[in-house]
Order: C-alpha cells, then structure tokens, then sequence
C-alpha cells in the first residue's frame, strides 16, 4: 500500500494540471489517505501498584527556550588607592647590658646516712631443764671465740635440790647438756650434807664456767672443755648453819667429815659426768673439783674420774 501511494505521489508531482485537474485529483488523494494506516501514539504503562497517573498533555510544538537574561553591566575597576612609603623608623638605642650577678655555688647536698642492716636473725635451741625448772638460766646469745664457742648457751644461776632452788654464789655460763646433769648432783651432795653435817646447802660456790683456753691453762694443745661451755667448775659449799667448805682447804684430812662430804661430792659426780678432776688429779685442780661432759674414747662413753 505504500508502495502505490508512492507510486501516485510521484506521478502527480510528474504531471503539471491546471487547477481542475487538482480538483478531481482530490477525492483520489483523500482515498489514498483513508486508506493508508497512522500510527497509533504509544500508551504509557499501567501502574499496577496505585491510581493511573494522569497524562502528560501532548505537546504539539518543542517548547520554546526562555529569552537569557540581560547581560548584568561589569563593575569598574577602582585602582587601589596608593599608600605612601614609610621611612624606616630609627631603631631605638639598646638598653644598656644589665650586670649578671656572679654564679654562686649551690651548697653540698648532706649525704644522707647509710642504714645500718638488721643484724640476722638468730635461732636458738630451748633448754628442757631450764622449762621444767630444774634449772634456774637464761638463754643468752651465742658464743663465739676462734674455735670456741656456744650457739645457745645458758647463764645458770641456781639448781633445784629436793624441792627448793640453791642459789650458785656467781653465775656460770655453760650448755644446755651441763646444765641438765647438775641438779641429780647438787641433789645427792645436798643429801649427804644433811645427814653427815645436819645441814643442807645453801650455795653452790661456782667457779669457772665458759672460758675459751685450753686444757690444764695451756701445758696441752687441746682446747679445754671450758671453751665451749662444757665445763663448770666448783669450789666448794656453804650449808644453811652458815659453814663454808672449800676443796682447797678441808680436801684433807679425809677422815673429817668436812673432807669426807667433799670425797663423796667427787664419787657422785662420776656418775653423772665424763671428766672428774679433783686435787688428787693435778695441781691445776687443787683448789676445785672439774666436772665435764667431754668425749672420751671411740664412742664417747669413755669416763674419766681423777
């Protein structure tokens, strides 16, 4: 159908008529017109999820551009106005240097003393006789001297005897072990005085104690049992009617019973100690009897009773 419309187009536009011929021309045209399809203007899609939009008005003509707007006149230009050039002020004179006080030495910080450090701690072994009150002692602190010495030794100032404390006239500084053996003896010699003399001690006369020497005041080379604490040494007794008996003087006759008492005190101890020494031992010992709890032989059982 385009093809014939085309076809009477151009033979139209080929032929020149006359104003009659346009006229009968025209229905033929109007024919051809029917007769050929318009297109149809596309509908815009449906919008399920509301109401239809409403549609644009159709436009028949492209919108006409607005008219630009007057061209706004350029601002003059306004020349800065010129500043004239300052002169360099004169610099005003330096103030005169003041004077810097002489740097003074600042004072020696005092050194603050040195703490002294806690001296250690020392432990020491109780002593079951001084506890049970067998012995009446104070523990004192160790003992040391070279090769001799004590780590708990005692200041033994009286023996239980009986029931009762006898004083010793001077207190002695000896070991637990020492002291421990004492009251069995003071108790028997106590005893003996009562019944010999008919009358108990009062005092034990107490002699050496601890000293660091050796044996015998030094004719041996051995270190005494006196130079760690093991030792004690007595002279004598005084009993409670007030009699005083010394080893130096009442050791003979023996056959008194003042002798007699101070031989008895002698045997006791052998029981209870591992060195006896008395007058009759050496001359050392003339004046009191040397009790010991030294090592004696292979096994230390050994006993020495002079």
């Amino acid at each position: 159908m385009r093809i014939t419309h085309a076809l009477i187009a151009i033979a139209l536009s080929s032929i020149s008529v006359p104003v009659l011929a346009q006229d009968f021309l025209a229905p033929i045209q109007d024919f051809v017109d029917q007769l050929t399809p318009k297109e149809q203007p596309r509908q815009a899609p449906r919008n399920t999820a509301g109401p239809t939009a409403p549609k644009p008005p159709s436009v028949d003509a492209p919108p006409v551009p607005r008219p630009r707007p007057p061209s706004l006149p350029e601002a003059p230009v306004v020349a800065a106005p010129s500043v004239p050039a300052v002169e360099d002020e004169e610099e005003p004179p330096a103030a005169e240097a003041e004077e810097v006080p002489e740097a003074v030495e600042p004072e020696p910080t005092p050194v603050a003393e040195k703490a002294e450090p806690e001296p250690a701690r020392i432990y020491q072994v109780a002593c079951p006789a001084v506890m049970l009150g067998l012995v009446e002692a104070e523990l004192a602190p160790p003992l040391s001297e070279g090769i001799c010495g004590e780590h708990s030794p005692l200041v033994v100032t009286g023996v239980t005897s009986r029931g009762r404390m006898v004083p010793l006239s001077s207190p002695i500084t000896t070991n637990c072990q020492m002291a421990s053996a004492l009251p069995n003896w003071v108790s028997t010699v106590d005893g003996y005085a009562e019944s010999m003399l008919e009358s108990r001690l009062a005092t034990i006369n107490a002699g050496t104690g601890y000293m660091c020497r050796n044996r015998n005041g030094g004719d041996e080379s051995f270190t005494s049992e006196h130079g760690f604490a093991n030792a004690v040494d007595v002279t004598g007794f005084t009993l409670e009617d007030g009699r005083t008996i010394a080893v130096e003087g009442d050791w003979l006759p023996a056959a008194e019973p003042e002798g007699r008492l101070l031989r008895l005190a002698h045997d006791a101890a052998c029981g209870g100690f591992t060195t006896v020494l008395g007058p009759e031992a050496n001359a050392e010992h003339k004046d009191h009897l040397h009790l010991d709890l030294g090592c004696h032989g292979k096994t230390c059982t050994a006993r020495i009773c002079e």
